[in-house]
């Protein structure tokens, strides 16, 4: 079995059920792959296209794929967007089995990401099999998440202003945009667990390059601080449009009903939508019960970190030249004197302090 990027001929051959629906996907990966790696090498840009790598067999007996994406400009951070399976030809005589594919798959995409210092991916709470793969590979669990479907209703959906705030409540609409985008990664530093957020590693640029058309913030305009978000992320995984309520934690009372009529406007018609919140935030998730959308499942959002080890000579050189350059600037100290020595009556002689004796002067 070996596993290479996609190429021009595996195409006609991903024809299982499996991954049909990934064809549109695929075709985009396979005509941006070069433009993709030439315009990383220039520039730091949000991504083109997805690096899909494929696990074939016998020459054109393919057996799965695997989806990988870098989600920041910097190139620190992939995730693993989807991982298939033919099982059509895994069913086949001497074909190696399900888990044995997925571990090459997942194990060439670390390997071909060096500059990737963490990975990020989402997988059902009830696919054990899956977790156990991902554990096998470093992966860990950092959050899990409730998954919501919602149809809003679209006689209520951007036919009119967005709601007002609270009454009583000094906050400010304002709409996201370049100008705004910092009051909104200040705001996801705020709600991001510290792991998590250390891992994404995102910039404000990054914040926006996520961001799929317009959205909305509630900003304490007394502090400059953005307390909600609204805002539809850009969807890279087939399914529904997926939409972000970024709340301060000191701001929770804020759900209700402006903030329900707030989401609904900045759903501008899309129809469905899902809707994401950890599973210990009860309050949320009454919230968004109230607002129409049911609950479909669970996912774990699992982690990996790459923590690379220096050469120790590298590290001794590099404290060689760090010691030798700020010599000149180290603090000089006085000499010592030399110790006082007793004369034959108890008196001290010039020669006692280390001084040359005046001409003359001899007894």
């Amino acid at each position: 079995m070996q596993v290479s990027p996609l190429q021009g001929w595996m195409l006609p051959h991903l024809q299982d059920a499996a991954v049909i629906d990934l064809q549109p996907l695929l075709q985009k990966a396979l005509l941006l792959q070069t433009p993709e790696r030439l315009l990383n090498t220039l520039v730091r840009r949000p991504p083109l296209a997805p690096e899909v790598l494929v696990a074939h067999s016998g020459g054109d007996r393919l057996l799965g794929l695997s989806v990988v994406r870098r989600l920041n400009r910097s190139g620190s951070c992939w995730g693993v967007e989807e991982l298939r399976l033919c099982r059509g030809a895994l069913s086949e005589p001497g074909s190696p089995t399900a888990r044995q594919v997925e571990g090459a798959l997942l194990r060439e995409a670390l390997h071909r990401c060096p500059g990737a210092s963490s990975w990020i991916t989402r997988v059902p709470a009830a696919h054990q099999d899956r977790l156990a793969l991902l554990r096998e590979q470093g992966f860990q669990p950092l959050l899990q998440e409730t998954l919501w479907y919602w149809e809003p209703d679209p006689a209520e959906a951007g036919t009119s202003q967005p709601a007002a705030v609270p009454a009583g409540i000094d906050l400010q609409l304002r709409p996201l945009n370049r100008r705004s985008a910092p009051l909104l990664w200040h705001l996801e530093q705020a709600t991001c667990p510290a792991q998590l957020r250390q891992l994404l590693d995102r910039r404000i640029e990054d914040v926006l390059d996520q961001s799929d058309g317009r959205g909305l913030l509630w900003v304490d305009t007394s502090r400059q601080q953005a307390v909600a978000a609204v805002r539809r992320l850009r969807n890279h995984r087939l399914g529904p449009a997926e939409l972000e309520v970024t709340l301060h934690p000191g701001w929770s009372h804020l759900h209700g009903p402006a903030l329900a009529r707030l989401v609904r406007h900045q759903a501008g018609g899309v129809s469905p939508l899902r809707l994401r919140s950890d599973t210990d935030y009860h309050e949320r998730e009454g919230w968004l019960s109230d607002l129409g959308a049911v609950a479909e499942g669970e996912e774990l959002l699992m982690a990996r970190s790459v923590w690379r080890r220096q050469d120790s000579r590298v590290l001794s050189r590099q404290s060689w030249r760090l010691d030798t350059v700020l010599d000149p600037f180290k603090p000089r100290r006085r000499p010592v004197p030399t110790p006082l020595q007793r004369g034959a009556g108890g008196h001290h002689g010039p020669q006692a302090l280390g001084c040359p004796q005046a001409p003359g002067s001899g007894r």
